[in-house]
């Protein structure tokens, strides 16, 4: 008779699904990791285009938990992190107002996916794989995709995507099923600009009121970004919602005007403009369970949709939940 930890495997890369398989390898679990995308990262990535580099998704991170606080000062020793000493404003219908906030903000070097990066590094990791179904299977679970993968099973399967594509692979467990179901997400539009020049305005980042936008930021003030300037647009949850379905060369030229117009610049053409569509951007009414968990079943939730609205959430989500398996599933017997 031996014992062995339980097989993992984890559906999503983002920042929760990555940080529960870090902690469970890290305790000898065996954890293997999917995702659909290329890289790891989910909204924590970095997209570059020749020499620009665009953090589209999740702009920097903040801290009020002391245990995301221990990581971020891990992270920033090993240079992954560096605090975002940026000129903030506020921008309203081209008013701009310096805004006076002494909230550290931190943010992956050379970009967002850094922190990702990190946490994935050693992982046994499967990209480019796009699970349809999770499926009881003779010793657990076994993961049903299109693409070609290995013939395995697994005792405990997370889900760490947004809620609406956990949902059916949540099917075999009603009650996660149905609380993953309640949550709703707020989608939204980005825009990437680059210039050739400095447009030199007063501030490095503003929150946009009375305007399809929300958030402007001029991604190269973030350290360790060196070329040409470059910007990312958010648009409103509103303003994404009623054009979702729009291509992202239809988004690109009413979003770049709004900008324009919000911090009352003359208009400029970029040398480069690409818009990027995130359909579960954040969650709109979270849970407050920190994750769900079956133990009986060993199928699992995770997300920043299970404990709030911010990156830091996705953490501790997923921080959360691999303590709890730590404590339910310590090992498995096997002759």
């Amino acid at each position: 008779m031996i014992e062995v930890r339980p097989s993992v495997a984890v559906v999503g890369a983002g920042l929760a699904g990555l940080t529960a398989a870090r902690l469970l390898n890290e305790r000898g679990y065996p954890v293997t990791l999917f995702d659909k995308g290329r890289g790891p990262g989910g909204r924590t990535t970095t997209r570059r285009e020749g020499d620009y580099s665009f953090d589209h998704g999740c702009q920097y991170l903040t801290v009020r938990d002391e245990r995301f606080q221990r990581y971020m000062e891990l992270w920033a020793e090993a240079g992954a992190v560096s605090p975002w000493k940026m000129r903030l404003a506020n921008g309203q219908e081209g008013v701009i107002t310096p805004l006076v906030d002494d909230t550290p903000r931190w943010v992956g070097v050379p970009g967002m996916s850094a922190i990702a990066k990190r946490l994935a590094d050693g992982l046994d990791m499967e990209l480019g794989v796009l699970i349809r179904a999770v499926r009881p299977s003779a010793s657990g679970w076994a993961l049903v995709s299109d693409q070609p993968m290995a013939d395995e099973e697994y005792e405990i399967v997370i889900v760490a995507t947004p809620p609406d594509q956990a949902v059916p692979l949540l099917a075999q467990s009603s009650t996660l099923q149905a609380r993953a179901a309640g949550v709703r997400m707020q989608p939204c539009w980005a825009v990437m600009l680059a210039f050739d020049y400095d447009l030199e305005l007063p501030f490095d980042a503003a929150f946009v009121r009375h305007s399809p936008l929300v958030w402007v930021c001029n991604n190269g003030s973030k350290p360790g970004r060196p070329g040409p300037e470059s910007w990312v647009l958010h648009a409103s949850p509103a303003w994404s919602r009623e054009h979702l379905e729009l291509s992202p060369e239809q988004v690109v030229e009413p979003l770049m005007e709004a900008f324009f117009q919000s911090i009352r610049c003359k208009r400029v053409k970029p040398v480069f403009a690409r818009a990027h569509r995130w359909r579960f951007a954040a969650p709109e009414n979270p849970l407050t369970d920190g994750f769900l968990w079956d133990g009986e079943q060993g199928l699992a939730a995770c997300g920043d949709w299970c404990h709030g609205s911010r990156a830091e959430s996705a953490f501790l989500s997923g921080l959360e939940l691999a303590e709890r398996i730590l404590a339910d599933r310590p090992r498995a017997r096997r002759i």
